[in-house]
């Protein structure tokens, strides 16, 4: 009696480049499947929505947040600025 097929969580990038569309219907419906490349992982394949859970919004409140925490907040910071070299430049009349 053969053996009903498990769904695929690790793809040589042979197969998923052969098989993309079961790669990516499996991501869909059983979560991420990772893809190898010399037998190590290379890449991995996530719904977009998982994706964009994980990755989150990026506002900047938790930089913010973390400067505005910080027990130096009373130091000024001046930027440095160096002088940058300015390339002269001659056009000749074309009359």
């Amino acid at each position: 009696m053969p053996t009903p097929q498990r769904p695929h969580s690790r793809w040589s990038l042979q197969d998923a480049k052969a098989r993309f569309s079961e790669l990516v219907r499996l991501a869909h419906r059983d979560g991420p499947q990772h893809v190898t490349l010399h037998g190590r992982d290379a890449v991995v394949v996530v719904d977009a929505d998982e994706f964009n859970r994980l990755k989150g919004t990026r506002t900047g409140e938790l930089l913010i947040e973390a400067l505005q925490a910080s027990p130096h907040r009373q130091i000024e910071i001046e930027p440095h600025r160096s002088a940058m070299p300015v390339l002269a430049i001659r056009f000749r009349s074309p009359i």
